[in-house]
């Protein structure tokens, strides 16, 4: 789908890798998680900065070795990745020309998915985590373009991913979007390989 409509998909990692870089026993932690944030608390503040990576890092790296156009950018996630593609995309305006997301986080300031992880990475200061919680940034920006999200109506994570905050945040921003839920899907790589076409 994406070769016939000219686009090149990129697949970054989730968080940094490695010998020496900070890590947790928890999956939804450390090297298992990074959260798309640029921690500042210790361990993890010398080897996380995984919004730079995604947003200044990566694309420099990319334009300057293929022939990509920049004016044709989107951004797509599945959960933490879906976490991470809306709000990099309604925070860098201008940058990215659709947005779309799997089963995302959708509201991690007031989820177990999320307060603990911008504790770890960002501190105890919830004044700071706003920046990262794409029901808050929706409410207050929103995204000029098109916005897909797709979540399964048997997500097992679905408690943690809030999506009801988002779709209560795309209604009352009066956002552009398309907002479903997938009747008896669940938050496993079938559900996104199910309906990457729409997203593409």
């Amino acid at each position: 789908w994406a070769a016939d409509q000219g686009i090149a998909l990129v697949f970054p990692d989730t968080s940094p890798r490695g010998e020496g870089v900070a890590d947790d026993d928890a999956y939804d932690l450390g090297q298992g998680a990074g959260f798309y944030v640029n921690a500042t608390q210790s361990p993890w503040a010398p080897h996380f900065n995984m919004w730079d990576y995604i947003a200044t890092d990566l694309p420099e790296l990319l334009f300057n070795a293929f022939a990509l156009d920049a004016d044709r950018q989107g951004i797509t996630g599945h959960s933490m990745g879906g976490h991470g593609a809306l709000t990099l995309a309604m925070t860098l305006e201008g940058r990215f020309r659709s947005v779309s997301a799997f089963a995302p986080i959708a509201n991690p300031t007031q989820s177990d998915w999320g307060r603990k992880q911008l504790t770890a990475y960002l501190g105890a200061d919830e004044t700071l985590w706003a920046a990262h919680d794409a029901s808050l940034l929706m409410a207050d920006k929103g995204f000029d373009g098109p916005v897909l999200i797709d979540t399964g109506t048997q997500d097992q994570f679905i408690d943690l991913l809030h999506p009801e905050a988002l779709a209560q945040a795309i209604a009352a921003k009066r956002q552009q979007a398309i907002f479903r839920m997938q009747p008896g899907y669940d938050h496993s790589y079938f559900f996104v390989s199910s309906f990457m076409e729409d997203h593409v």
